[in-house]
């Protein structure tokens, strides 16, 4: 019987949500590995283990499936973050940190994540984005960007964190939540143990905190509220 068929079984049209999820987190493996041009459907089918023709009926075609894997990422990095960033109840301390925290728990969760958008940047470089991702980083990526920039700002102005540019400050945060988990297979090689374990991740995360408290905040003694 064909795949094709709706049959109600795993890999057919009659389980059409874990059908498309079993497709998109084989999709998100082989583009984080290969990047589009280099990912094959014929693998994100097998990885998938359905019969390739469901890739085109979920998903239409390659940039599709791509564009939907990166949405993916971003939408959900952004519904995890902006909730913390839109506390107006925190100060911006509190909601500065509160925000590394859940980037970082975010991307610890499926360190995927930050190796497909790697792989775009890489393709990126010198150019500009693809399509699929310039529509998703303007929808999802953009605001974050923005809302972080407008919280260092009101930081420096009620005297909490010291005097920084916002757009550099936003810069080098992110790169200190996100490169740890890029870097993987270097932690590996220059220090021993599984850099992926729950202690390390945990002391890393201690880390980032520490180390964005002491770049940002005014009094380093007040950086994070008992």
């Amino acid at each position: 019987m064909s795949a094709l068929s709706k049959t109600g079984r795993p890999g057919s049209r009659g389980e059409p949500e874990k059908t498309r999820a079993a497709i998109l987190d084989a999709a998100l493996e082989e583009f984080a590995h290969e990047g589009e041009a280099g990912a094959r459907t014929d693998e994100i089918a097998r990885r998938a283990g359905v019969n390739k023709a469901l890739l085109y009926y979920y998903f239409k075609d390659k940039e599709g499936l791509y564009t939907a894997a990166l949405e993916q990422v971003f939408s959900g990095l952004h519904h995890r973050v902006m909730t913390v960033l839109n506390d107006s109840s925190a100060s911006p301390r509190a909601r500065l940190l509160n925000y590394a925290e859940a980037h970082f728990d975010y991307i610890a969760s499926a360190p995927v994540y930050p190796r497909l958008v790697q792989r775009e940047f890489m393709r990126s470089i010198g150019r500009t984005l693809s399509p699929a991702a310039n529509r998703v980083f303007e929808k999802y990526g953009k605001p974050i960007y923005m809302r972080l920039r407008d919280l260092i700002q009101c930081g420096i102005e009620s005297g909490e964190f010291r005097e920084l540019d916002p757009a550099q400050a936003v810069t080098s945060m992110l790169g200190t939540i996100a490169f740890y988990f890029i870097s993987l297979p270097a932690q590996r090689a220059m220090n021993p143990g599984d850099p992926s374990s729950p202690e390390r991740i945990a002391a890393r995360r201690a880390a980032v905190l520490d180390f964005i408290s002491a770049a940002m905040f005014s009094k380093r003694e007040e950086s994070r509220p008992a």
